[in-house]
């Protein structure tokens, strides 16, 4: 066997140091990775975190409402003839008994004179009968005359007194056909758009009417909610009109604060909702007839209930939970019972957490159970911001 040469030689010892300092190298990394992995380990995350609180939690059921008025009518004319005078403007506020159109009265202004005359006619002969019949009763006491007449003048004013009665009733009808030409507001509310002009020929038998008359004052909403939620509206009503608070369409802006005024009698089959309608002051016509609000029904209040920002509540496999930072600031996950009821942002923690404790707010997915935390005051931040915009 040759020995290796001086060249060879070399050429090995050279691959054997980097050898050697490559698994030197790799030795020490590792040593570093180990030790800073704890280092990792320890450090804290970042979370929002916030303090669960005492409140008096209003119960309330939201729903879209319609506003409906309590009264609206087709006002129509009731008499023939030519529509002389419109006396109200589109869009006015009339009172109950304003005259609102005027229908030409001649016409029955004539018939009435004329069933007044008729009046007048058979009364004088009501008057000439009962004279004829006392005559004809003083003849037959004094044995002077036949009591044969007496009997006809007792039959003739019989029926002379029913030809007048009927004379009287047909006097009463034209006087109120003749009221007819005079079209009055039967409540008080807002008009409509006019449907007919002056100079028109009308008739009572017509479908189509003068104007439409909304009641404005009070106004009501009707709205629709599940019947899971009637039998506590129902004992909840019986001890107290319920408060119902009409918001704008999308909830953002309160409009006005009325009462439950009415409950459906019936659940309907379609939809398992049963209707709803509060009535409101629209003194200041906040609602308009057929507009869409959101309609807010207070259902209950419940006293000193413990309450914490909406965003805490987490859904697991085992339900509802929220991660609970202990006195070593560690995140543990705690099961807790949570009701549907949330007001401005704040939902009800029925059983599971005590007022004073600390959850986590913002941050549930960067952790896991056991991790510290390190939290920030969602309060705080928002009271800090506030205090930046006012600035």
């Amino acid at each position: 066997m040759s020995l290796p040469t001086s060249r060879t030689l070399r050429v090995s010892l050279l691959g054997l140091a980097a050898l050697l300092a490559i698994g030197a190298g790799h030795y020490g990394w590792l040593q570093y990775a180990q030790a800073a992995a704890p280092k990792a380990q320890a450090q804290a995350v970042p979370v929002h975190v916030q303090t669960a609180r005492q409140m008096d939690l209003p119960v309330w059921l939201s729903a879209i409402g319609n506003v409906q008025p309590l009264n609206s009518v087709n006002v129509r004319v009731r008499a023939d003839g030519e529509l002389q005078n419109v006396l109200f403007e589109e869009g006015q506020m009339v009172t109950a008994g304003s005259l609102l159109a005027q229908i030409d009265p001649r016409t029955y202004q004539a018939q009435v004179a004329q069933a007044q005359a008729q009046v007048a006619k058979d009364q004088a002969q009501l008057a000439n009968l009962r004279v004829s019949l006392d005559r004809a009763v003083h003849l037959a006491d004094a044995k002077a005359g036949p009591t044969q007449d007496v009997d006809t003048y007792k039959a003739q004013l019989a029926a002379q007194v029913a030809t007048v009665q009927a004379d009287q009733a047909a006097l009463e009808n034209a006087r109120l056909q003749l009221s007819f030409t005079e079209v009055r507001a039967p409540f008080t509310g807002r008009t409509g758009q006019r449907l007919l002009d002056v100079g028109a020929i009308v008739h009572g038998a017509e479908a189509s009417g003068l104007v439409t008359l909304t009641q404005m004052n009070p106004i009501t909403v009707a709205f629709a909610v599940s019947q899971d939620d009637l039998a506590q509206i129902l004992a909840q009503n019986a001890k107290h009109p319920l408060q119902v608070v009409a918001m704008s369409r999308d909830g953002s802006r309160e409009i006005t604060r009325g009462r439950l005024s009415f409950i459906d009698s019936q659940v309907a089959t379609a939809s398992g909702q049963v209707q709803l309608k509060a009535q409101f002051d629209n003194g200041q016509n906040q609602l308009w007839p057929g507009e869409l609000v959101s309609a807010r029904l207070l259902l209950d209040t419940e006293k000193s209930a413990t309450v914490v920002p909406v965003s805490a509540v987490q859904l697991g496999r085992d339900g509802d939970y929220v991660y609970v930072v202990d006195a070593h600031q560690q995140a543990q996950p705690r099961k807790v019972r949570a009701s549907n009821v949330v007001v401005d942002g704040q939902q009800w923690i029925r059983d599971g957490l005590k007022p004073g404790e600390t959850v986590v707010t913002v941050g549930q997915s960067r952790i896991a159970p056991g991790v510290k935390v390190t939290g920030v005051d969602s309060d705080a931040m928002a009271q800090a911001s506030d205090e930046g915009v006012g600035r």
